[in-house]
């Protein structure tokens, strides 16, 4: 939200992330699909727990 605003993420839509190697480790680069994941979760929103749709709308997501 920070960064784009109140923008729709296209389902396309990739993000590099970078996620600490176990124990310590080195970190690695991972691609996360994140227009998959919205469209996913907004879709089934039905199926969050309420503590799940909390968080979200502590992040700004509006339809959670």
């Amino acid at each position: 939200m920070e960064r784009e605003g109140d923008r729709p993420v296209p389902r396309g839509h990739s993000e590099e992330i970078t996620i600490d190697g176990e124990g310590g480790g080195e970190a690695e680069p991972a691609v996360v699909k994140l227009g998959v994941w919205v469209s996913n979760t907004k879709s089934r929103r039905s199926k969050l727990t309420p503590d799940q749709r909390q968080q979200l709308a502590e992040l700004g997501i509006e339809w959670a």
